[in-house]
Order: structure tokens, then C-alpha cells, then sequence
């Protein structure tokens, strides 16, 4: 092991996909970090899900890069087995013996040094472009709150990873008129992140024989309405209110076995998308190829149209497929849902708004929803989860940008002003996981001292341009920096960052036109 890396005390806070994936790649390089996992064991949300809960992706996609599925798995495993593959991968590269369980990080704080970078854009980060900062250079303390203790504990190190996710912690609520919320209910409200964090069968008891209506587009509101369909049925059924149906689909082939990762996850699908930092060329050759990517996602749209009756149930969505996926709005439909709706187990309504009342909700046009439980799936605040971890003021404020700009981090994982810390897993894309561990393996390497990073200026141009990108492509849900049609090019900066050959493929017919995925990068360590 090297002593100046062993030297160097790097913490991770979370022990989920990309916390394991971070500190598996720091110890190849020599590292020890140290990971603080507030859970009793690792996976993350995987361990805090639905019972019904399978992978989005096929294990073909969803997958480190030097870790394969055991034989026999499934095409999309139950969220147990994921855990498991998680908990084989850990043990396999010894990342499990650097995991705290139990002990949650309340409050990091950076000290010994400027906390943000000052007004001068031509300086370097943290001093010199390094990982651990020039002469002066600060340290991370870091409280930690140890079991059921509420006491804390204090740390410190030279680098701090955040693996904290977007998906837990800080649920989004929405704001009612005053009168007309929650408390004017007589039944009981909660959140998914509440329901999923419940045992099995707790969950099962709360809805059975209940009225239940969920609110909400997403995932999570197709599942909890589908799982309340198996325990209620008919007699009692579960009301859907959705206001913007997502892209929810069954199969991930189309017409056939064309397969979605060949139309829209390969480098020639990219050269449709004007690409952040790709030049004029490009943006030109992707306006010119505009009426083929058109045609491709209408062909995509007519096909699921033609197996799903959405139409039938007013749940066509109202963006296109290919901006669905550039969005991350989409995901796979639990098994036979549509089937539930047609039988009567769940009941669909649109409505662009709602309000309590005291029987349950009240939709666009005054119609009321009776319910004994209202279950809210309209997802988290990622940016205050972020935010909250931090004790300085002037941190709390630019780390999570503003409602105006997406998430202000270089290459989506280094913010320009804030040195000695990286973020992992903040950004969306359709297959998580390959994304998290390119993420880890690019800071692993900027910590081994690989590469440099350039002037805070060049820094905040790259993130205003990339914003530009996600405002123009991820539309109201910019925010959340979805990199779904542009995978590739964000992995090919990565590569240029770190030394390495973008172009992963053998033969050019397998590189333009084969589906890119974790495998493609397997020896990049």
C-alpha cells in the first residue's frame, strides 16, 4: 500500500450503490476511506423498498463493471436479490470491513481553511486542482451520531465523498391552500418514503381492507397502487390520481426483439442529441438527423401504444419517448397492471391539482376521491437532503444551486467552490449503477492525483453549459441533471479526464452501433 495514500483520510457517507462502488475503487488505489453508513446494513434504499420492488433495468445493464450476476439470476431481480449482489460485491473487494453501520452523519463542516472558493474564477480548486488541496489546505469535521446515542461523535479527514442518493430523506410535500391540506382529513396521510420503510407485513396490514388513494406519476405510485390492488381488490380499489403520465412499459424490446438500448443507448443515437461541449459540428449533425430521431421515437410510441392500453385508461403520456428517456421519465410497469385497472382494483383519475376534504381528496372540478388512507408518491427534495448536511451557511447555499439552475457540480461530481469534496449518485440516468461506478472510478483517480482539474472559470462554464443541456432536454424536471441521451459523451469526458481511450468498442460497426453499458469500461480501474 502506498503511505501517502494511506495517509490521507477520505470518509464516504453511504453504504448504498455508489458509496460501495467509491470505496472499492479508493482501495485499489491504496486508500483506507472510512464509511459511515446510517442503516445496520448496506444497499440503501434497496433495503427500504416496496415487497414487490424488482430492478428497473435487466442485470445485462445494471451491473459493476467487474462483477457479474451469478448465473441463474433473473432478467429483473427482486430488490432482496439486488441487496444481496450489493452485500456479494462488498464482501468480494473487501469494502465491507471499512463500513460503520448504524452511525449517521448529522453535520460536516470544513475547517482550517476557506470553506468556498473566493471571487478570484482563475484560481484552481482548492488551491492547486488537487484532490487534497495545496499548502493550507483545510479538513472536513465531520459529527456522527453512533447508534441510538444522541450524542455525537466528531471526525475528521482530507476528502469527503457524499453517496447520500436523492431518493430518501427529505420528502416532497406539497403546498395546499390553508384549510385545504392534510389536517382537513380525517383518515391518515403519509409518504411513500413512509410506507416503503415499513416492514412487509406492516405495510400490508395499513392498506388492507382500506380505502386508499395514492398521488402520484411515478414508479413508486404504479407499485403501491398494484401492491393495494393484491390486498384490497375490487371490493375495496385503489384510486390512482395522476396528473402527467410517465412512460411505464412492459417489455424493454420493441416490435419484436429490437431491443431499446439498440435504438437509443449506442453512439450513433447520440449524434441526434446536441451534446454540452460537443461543438458546432455536432449541434449541426444533430439538427440535420432531427426527423430520424423523431421517426425512431414514434415508431417506439406506436409499438407500446399498440401493447399497453394507456390510451384507453387516459394514461398516454404527453411527452415523447425519446424525451422521456433524456429525461429519466420512464420505468418498467409492475406485472399485470393494466390488468388490475380493467378488473376494478385500481381506478384511474387525472387531475392537475387536488386538496383535502374530510372524506379525502377533492380533483380539478370539485369530484371527491373517498378515502380512509391517501399515500403520497410526489417524491423527494434531493437538494435540501444536500444542503442539510452542512453547517456552513455560505456551503448551504451554492452546493445545491438554485431553483433556476440544476445542481452546479463539475463532470456531475466536483462542485467548482467547495474543495476537498466530491458527490456521487447525484445525477439521474436509466441505468444507475453504471453511471455511480464511472462517477467513482473518474474521483479515485482524481485522489490518486491522475489528473488535475482546471480553473474554477473553466469549471463553472462546463456546469453552466451542461445546465443549458438539462434545461433544454430534461424540461421541468431539469433539476435532477438526468444524463439518459447523453450517457456515452459524459462516460468519453470522463475517459479523456483520466487518460483513457473513449472508444470502448472493437470494430466500427460494434462501436457506432452496439449498446455501450459497465462491461465497456471493465478494465478502466
Amino acid at each position: 500500500m502506498d503511505r501517502k495514500q494511506a495517509a490521507k483520510r477520505v470518509a464516504i457517507v453511504g453504504a448504498g450503490t455508489s458509496g460501495l462502488a467509491a470505496c472499492k475503487h479508493l482501495l485499489a488505489r491504496g486508500f483506507r476511506p472510512a464509511v459511515f453508513e446510517a442503516g445496520a446494513s448496506l444497499g440503501g434504499q434497496w433495503t427500504r423498498t416496496l415487497a414487490t420492488t424488482r430492478l428497473q433495468s435487466p442485470t445485462t445493464g445494471y451491473r459493476f463493471s467487474d462483477f457479474p450476476w451469478p448465473d441463474g439470476a433473473d432478467a429483473f431481480p427482486r430488490h432482496d436479490q439486488v441487496v444481496e449482489y450489493l452485500a456479494a460485491y462488498a464482501r468480494r473487494f473487501g469494502v465491507e470491513e471499512c463500513v460503520t453501520f448504524r452511525s449517521k452523519v448529522v453535520a460536516a463542516e470544513y475547517v482550517g481553511g476557506a470553506d468556498t472558493a473566493g471571487d478570484a474564477a482563475e484560481e484552481l480548486w482548492a488551491g492547486n486542482g488537487e484532490a487534497f488541496g495545496g499548502g493550507g489546505a483545510g479538513r472536513w469535521r465531520l459529527a456522527v451520531r453512533h447508534g441510538d446515542s444522541d450524542a455525537t461523535q466528531a471526525y475528521e479527514f482530507d476528502f469527503l465523498i457524499l453517496c447520500i442518493g436523492r431518493f430518501s430523506g427529505v420528502p416532497n410535500i406539497p403546498a395546499f391552500p390553508p384549510g385545504a391540506g392534510p389536517d382537513a382529513f380525517r383518515g391518515r396521510v403519509l409518504h411513500s418514503m413512509e410506507f416503503s420503510d415499513m416492514e412487509d407485513a406492516d405495510a400490508a396490514a395499513l392498506v388492507k381492507g382500506r380505502r386508499v388513494a395514492v398521488v402520484g406519476s411515478g414508479k413508486s405510485a404504479y407499485d403501491i397502487a398494484a401492491e393495494c390492488a393484491d390486498a384490497n381488490g375490487a371490493e375495496l380499489p385503489c384510486t390512482m390520481v395522476c396528473r402527467s403520465p410517465q412512460w411505464l412499459v412492459h417489455d424493454v424490446n420493441v416490435w419484436g426483439k429490437l431491443n431499446l438500448g439498440c435504438l437509443f443507448m449506442n453512439r450513433f443515437a447520440q449524434l441526434m442529441v446536441r451534446k454540452p461541449g460537443a461543438g458546432l459540428v455536432s449541434s449541426i449533425l444533430a439538427t440535420l438527423l432531427t426527423p430520424l430521431a423523431w421517426l425512431i421515437s414514434k415508431v417506439t410510441e406506436a409499438y407500446y401504444k399498440k401493447a399497453i392500453p394507456m390510451r384507453e385508461y387516459g394514461m398516454e403520456p404527453d411527452i415523447g419517448f425519446a424525451g422521456s428517456l433524456s429525461s429519466c421519465k420512464i420505468g418498467m410497469l409492475p406485472d399485470a397492471f393494466y390488468d388490475k385497472v380493467s378488473s376494478g382494483s385500481v381506478v384511474i383519475r387525472r387531475s392537475g391539482a387536488f386538496t383535502f376534504c374530510e372524506d379525502g381528496l377533492v380533483l380539478d372540478g370539485g369530484r371527491v376521491v373517498a378515502a380512509d388512507l391517501v399515500i403520497l408518491a410526489t417524491g423527494f427534495r434531493g437538494d435540501q437532503k444536500l444542503r442539510d448536511m452542512f453547517v456552513s451557511p455560505r456551503v448551504k447555499d451554492i452546493v445545491a444551486g438554485s431553483s433556476d439552475t440544476t445542481v452546479p457540480l463539475y463532470r456531475e461530481c466536483v462542485h467548482p467552490r467547495i474543495p476537498q469534496m466530491a458527490v456521487i449518485g447525484y445525477s439521474e440516468s436509466l441505468t444507475n449503477i453504471y453511471t455511480i461506478e464511472m462517477m467513482a472510478k473518474w474521483v479515485a483517480r482524481l485522489l490518486d492525483g491522475a489528473f488535475r482539474l482546471p480553473s474554477v472559470r473553466r469549471m463553472e462554464q462546463s456546469v453552466a453549459e451542461w445546465g443549458r443541456y438539462m434545461r433544454r432536454s430534461n424540461g421541468d424536471r431539469f433539476r435532477r441533471s438526468c444524463l439518459g441521451a447523453v450517457n456515452i459523451w459524459y462516460n468519453d469526458e470522463l475517459c479523456r479526464d483520466m487518460g483513457c481511450d473513449p472508444r470502448r468498442k472493437k470494430g466500427l460497426l460494434a462501436e457506432w452501433f452496439q449498446p455501450y453499458g459497465a462491461v465497456d469500461y471493465a478494465d478502466i480501474q
